[in-house]
């Protein structure tokens, strides 16, 4: 709730009013405390006064009861003894209900919310899909082949397609871009084909999110409140907290710088925020410190949601400037460490030991720090947290359908859209490929045949010119014995002529058989 421009939270003890200062929001936030202590209350007090400061805000809704924004708050025996027992009358406390828009990655509660494969970045992605190292650097270099050769990855099956390609060709590659494992590729196809089961593979489609869209504000200028529905997408751990990890990545590259303002931008309130610090690699972890460092600088402020502090590392949890410490419960040694680490994280109250008081704080009641005019942190105190305007708890199907429908965003994103991409390309160039193999094949096939025909004529020829040249010598052969054969048996007759009729005949016969045999031997030779 807003009073004289301030966000007034709680009121101590001694009804003294408790404020976040607007120029101070965007140094971050944190907001713990065990299951049921109170702190989706805080969560919405915080929402609903910011979007009444026309600063639109992101949140997660992961019980289902932040819906609840859209309707007016009910009045009832309990919120009477609230309102006076804080003054909130006086104050201008009215129910009411705040613009919202619901959004879902499976499209099923919300606007469908969508990103691209290569929007999200291999690093993310490596970390939904469960990858080691080597095959982590192997899907990077799958990325890089793409940004190479103008590929684009919208989708699953496009990176599938990818993938499947690289492991292919690897040989090609491995000068410009080192050895790809086929082993590895066909583990990262698996893992997506496991993610693509549990209904992720929605969320890698066209039209992806337009960060700017989130900007908007109310027909009275109060500031949206993007509420991702997060009842489904808490199931899968990693998955809903490297989606929210992208989505202020995407801030953090997308805002200029401004400095600092006298009013956020935009605030993100992420809940369950030990998800995203669970198993993270130490590349991941540095990424993470480095948006949550640096983003306070675009306008936005980031308030983490957890049941304890010991949850956010160290180099996180030193830029949380504003918190608010719910209860925690000490049943353990190890509890009572976490309960002695939260205390430790504030300004000491000379009043009170804040170990025992955050031991028993009960609901709706914390133990706040939050930034003064030079961005010190308060001395901790004891407060109760103000009651919401909006509705406490969810809202009905038939009401969100309504909210969905009319929202203004609804045309835009609702129908996917599946864009020429690397999935197509690379199916055109396989039957491109695969043609021209045909093609090759077939050429290769016509030449050979084409060989083997010419080898035929040329031996049939060769065939032909033999069988002529043997007849040529018959024939000569044949009018040589003839010729030789006459004029040796006229020699024979003319010089056996000498011994009579009788020696003419022996003569000539001889004379024909010796010329025979003489020209047989010379042919031959």
């Amino acid at each position: 709730m807003l009073r004289d421009n301030k966000i007034w939270v709680a009121n101590t003890e001694n009804g003294e009013n408790v404020f976040l200062l607007p120029k101070m929001a965007n140094r971050h936030g944190l907001i713990a405390g065990a299951t049921g202590t109170g702190k989706t209350i805080t969560l919405k007090v915080l929402a609903e006064s910011f979007s009444d400061m026309g600063v639109p805000v992101f949140l997660a809704d992961v019980k289902g009861d932040l819906s609840g924004m859209v309707e007016e708050g009910r009045d009832s025996e309990d919120m009477q003894k609230r309102i006076q027992k804080f003054g909130l009358a006086e104050a201008g406390f009215e129910y009411k209900k705040y613009p919202a828009t619901f959004w879902d990655v499976f499209g099923e509660q919300g606007i469908p919310l969508r990103t691209t494969v290569s929007e999200m970045g291999p690093l993310l992605l490596a970390r939904i899909l469960g990858l080691n190292d080597l095959q982590r650097d192997i899907l990077t270099i799958a990325f890089k082949i793409a940004d190479d050769n103008e590929l684009l990855l919208i989708d699953t099956k496009d990176l599938k397609a990818l993938l499947n390609y690289v492991s292919e060709n690897r040989n090609d590659f491995a000068a410009d871009y080192g050895n790809i494992s086929p082993v590895s590729v066909a583990a990262i196809v698996r893992s997506i084909v496991s993610l693509e089961m549990a209904g992720a593979d929605k969320f890698f489609f066209e039209p992806a999110l337009d960060i700017h869209d989130w900007f908007a504000t109310g027909p009275d200028g109060r500031g949206m409140i993007n509420i991702l529905d997060s009842t489904s997408l808490i199931n899968n751990g990693t998955l809903y907290a490297t989606f929210l990890l992208w989505m202020m990545s995407e801030l953090f590259e997308t805002l200029p710088e401004v400095g600092d303002l006298d009013k956020p931008k935009m605030v993100f309130f992420f809940d369950e925020a030990h998800l995203l610090f669970k198993d993270s690699p130490k590349m991941l972890m540095d990424k993470i410190e480095q948006v949550v460092k640096l983003i306070r600088s675009k306008g936005v402020g980031i308030y983490f949601v957890t049941q304890n502090p010991r949850d956010i590392p160290d180099g996180v949890l030193a830029q949380l400037g504003n918190k608010i410490q719910h209860a925690l419960h000490a049943y353990t040694p190890s509890d009572m460490k976490a309960v002695k680490a939260a205390a430790d994280s504030f300004r000491e109250n000379p009043a009170f030991k804040t170990a025992d008081v955050i031991q028993e704080l009960g609901t709706g009641e914390a133990v706040i720090s939050l930034l003064d005019e030079t961005g010190t942190p308060s001395v901790c105190e004891k407060v109760k947290i103000l009651p919401p305007q909006s509705l406490m708890g969810g809202i009905d199907s038939s009401t969100r359908n309504r909210e969905i429908n009319g929202s203004k965003l609804y045309d835009k994103y609702f129908e996917p859209h599946d864009p020429d991409s690397a999935f197509e390309f690379l199916e055109r160039k396989g039957i491109a490929d695969a043609k021209a193999r045909e093609e090759l094949a077939a050429a290769e096939a016509e030449r050979k045949a084409k060989e083997k025909e010419e080898a035929a004529a040329a031996k049939a020829a060769e065939k032909e010119k033999a069988a002529a040249d043997r007849k040529k010598k018959q024939t000569a052969k044949t009018i040589g014995n003839s010729v030789v054969g006459t004029v040796g048996r006229e020699v024979g007759k003319t010089v056996g002529g000498t011994f009579g009729k009788f020696g003419k005949t022996l003569g000539g016969n001889l004379g024909a058989s010796l010329g025979r045999g003489l020209f047989a031997t010379l042919f031959k030779s």
